[in-house]
């Protein structure tokens, strides 16, 4: 008996580790194959459209062999999988082209516009979280009463109105009547020339710098779009917060603590809102990437020089270098995180390893 126990725990211990290499493998391969038919869908939509690149660079009144000549240094005279090979061996290196609109490539000008996109969105999902968990959690101990009703009507209208129009209208009450809020645009003109930005991050780089005047005027400009961000982020997270929160209200440890005699406050937000803290990062990870990949039209409505403006202007301008470019990168961040969400879920929760 005693020489039989070590055998069975060591093929258990095995079978446990063979179980974890094939969940991870089947990770990667899933995370690999999303990369490849986002850029073969951004390959296709880039044959599809009827926009011809080579017209695009050189104009639509250049002669017949010159457009000839550029399609060849291109590479459209080529078979459509040899094309495919092409774009893929360049999308992995980072080479999307060179842009149209600007005439520099593509990938220096994501480099350039991404940190303000980045910027906003961290802003947006920072007051998302910041005031959707304490709502959705007072939604749930509440529940039935006119707060939860409140609670969830405010996240009913930050699903259903168009983020467009909530935009607008944000700018002609806080900015034409009110002038709580600064000219769409990131920073004053005053400072765009005298400000020499480090990291990208406008609101990083004045506290570095000491450049309290300068902070307060980014923060001036950043504020009334990065909270139009924030309510739609608001909206998901104080939703989902709701449900982790009163399925852990139900649970019997809840009961057994109440029966102890500890407070309801405690109850609460130690022991309850720490359980439904695990699935409730994946739900704030997942609410940035939104963020990041659907404020185009945030973007455009408050002149905020990021990467959703920027793929608005190349698409107006025919430029699908930038636009394809711009699409690749946003579906690379969101892949990305999507697996930190899921390795964090894995790490503070250890039921998922098994």
């Amino acid at each position: 008996m005693s020489t039989a126990t070590p055998i069975v725990k060591g093929r258990h211990g095995r079978s446990r580790a063979s179980r974890r290499l094939w969940s991870v493998l089947g990770f990667l391969v899933t995370v690999v194959t999303t990369f490849l038919g986002l850029l073969a869908i951004t390959f296709f939509i880039g044959r599809v459209v009827p926009i011809d690149p080579a017209l695009a660079i050189v104009g639509d009144r250049a002669p017949a062999h010159v457009v000839e000549r550029v399609r060849e240094e291109l590479g459209l005279n080529l078979p459509l999988w040899q094309q495919f090979f092409i774009y893929l061996k360049q999308a992995l290196t980072g080479d999307f082209g060179t842009s149209v609109l600007t005439t520099h490539p593509v990938m220096e000008d994501i480099k350039r516009v991404f940190p303000a996109t980045v910027e906003l969105a961290t802003v947006g999902t920072i007051i998302g979280a910041m005031f959707g968990v304490p709502l959705g959690v007072l939604a749930a101990v509440k529940r039935g009463s006119l707060i939860d009703q409140l609670v969830r009507l405010i996240g009913l209208i930050g699903y259903s109105v168009p983020i467009f129009w909530l935009g607008l209208l944000s700018l002609v009450f806080f900015y034409a009547k009110l002038q709580w809020v600064a000219f769409p645009g990131r920073i004053d003109i005053v400072y765009e020339y005298t400000f020499t930005p480090v990291t990208g991050f406008f609101l990083i780089d004045a506290i570095m710098q000491g450049e309290w005047e300068i902070f307060w005027d980014v923060f001036r400009h950043i504020i009334l779009p990065a909270s139009l961000l924030g309510y739609v982020s608001l909206a998901y997270i104080s939703r989902m917060t709701r449900s982790f929160m009163l399925n852990e209200l139900s649970q019997e440890y809840v009961i057994a603590a109440r029966a102890k005699g500890l407070s309801e406050a405690r109850i609460i937000w130690f022991h309850a809102l720490r359980n439904a803290a695990v699935p409730l990062i994946t739900v704030i990870a997942l609410s940035y990437a939104s963020l990041l990949e659907g404020s185009v039209l945030t973007e455009t409505i408050f002149s905020w020089p990021g990467l959703g403006l920027y793929i608005t202007n190349s698409l107006q301008n025919a430029d699908m270098n930038a636009v394809l470019g711009g699409t690749i990168i946003i579906g690379a961040v969101f892949i990305g995180i999507n697996v930190l969400s899921d390795i964090l879920y894995r790490l503070l929760d250890p039921r998922t390893s098994r």
